[in-house]
């Protein structure tokens, strides 16, 4: 990463910025308030930001100015010393997951130099995506779920019975369930936390082939930095309930609301992907308080040398 404003040691800096996020978080786990619990990983963030020398700036954020006081779209964080970054984020990622004290949430963030990440409006997503290995053109939003994962099971030799495909629990996706078990294929279905789903295509022992189904478009694009690291696609679509949503979308310079974006769209420069498990999940341990120390379990990838490291840190309490 040394000839990138994304150095190794602005990417170990976010490590920090998401471990505290779900430490702040973690305390709140199971405790029954979702608005607490994000809110404690917000102030964290953000005071994490300020103490990292760059000039950083909010694109997918926890909304526009009048709904968020802090971090809200196109707030600007760091000292103002250093390389002009764009950043998307998501303090906590499965605030229900943490009232509940249930599995896979996390605080999350993606780095990218200026202008390298989709201001994508607060709006649904039609979302599709899978690992790395497979050739461009396998799979398409236009295709049915069943085509799709029969394609890849073509590609790989493997039996459609053998494949597994993440979906978002929600009655909106009953007709692409039904779909994927029409052609045999295995559906494990998650409560929340889409990130966290797309991620897991990344990752061989999860035994997710691929991700599909609507979701928030600003997670999308943070799923999508994440992938960009690894060499997987994913396409999106944004999906529009009302004009009020269209004009979200044309404030962020969008005009085309039909587009279907690729990976390279949705992430179009290098970029940094941090996760830090808040409670226990498939990719990641969930913060943990031990003899005075509390330890923590982070995902960090970089898209510039492909590199994908956990990292286990412990400080004191």
């Amino acid at each position: 990463m040394d000839n990138s404003v994304l150095t190794s040691s602005l990417a170990d800096a976010m490590v920090r910025v998401t471990e505290l996020s779900a430490i702040a978080a973690a305390r709140l786990a199971g405790r029954g308030d979702e608005k607490k619990a994000d809110a404690a990983a917000v102030d964290a963030m953000r005071s994490a930001f300020n103490a990292v020398d760059f000039k950083g700036r909010v694109v997918i954020g926890e909304g526009e100015r009048d709904e968020a006081p802090m971090l809200y779209i196109g707030e600007e964080v760091g000292t103002g010393k250093g390389p002009e970054i764009d950043i998307a984020l998501d303090p906590l990622e499965g605030t229900t997951l943490t009232a509940k004290a249930m599995a896979d949430a996390c605080a999350v963030l993606a780095i990218a130099p200026r202008g390298g990440l989709l201001h994508a409006p607060d709006t649904y997503m039609d979302k599709l995506a899978i690992g790395p290995g497979y050739p461009e053109g396998i799979i398409s939003l236009d295709a049915s779920p069943a085509d799709n994962i029969m394609a890849l099971a073509k590609h790989t030799g493997r039996k459609v019975e053998d494949m597994t495909v993440c979906v978002l629990d929600r009655p909106r996706h009953q007709e692409i369930i039904d779909s994927l078990r029409s052609a045999g294929a295995r559906v494990s279905l998650i409560t929340d936390g889409d990130v966290a789903g797309v991620i897991a295509t990344t990752n061989p022992l999860t035994g997710i082939d691929m991700y599909v189904g609507q979701g928030g478009a600003p997670e999308g694009v943070l799923a999508a930095a994440a992938l960009k690291c690894v060499g997987g696609q994913m396409f999106g679509r944004l999906v529009f309930r009302n004009d009020d949503e269209k004009k979200r979308a044309s404030r962020v310079g969008i005009t085309d609301f039909g587009k279907t974006y690729s990976l390279n769209e949705l992430a179009s420069g290098e970029t940094v992907f941090c996760a830090t498990g808040v409670t226990k999940g498939n990719l990641l341990d969930g913060v943990l308080h031990r003899d005075g120390r509390v330890h923590t379990h982070t995902l960090v990838m970089t898209s510039t040398d492909g590199m994908v490291r956990y990292v286990r840190s412990s400080r004191k309490i």
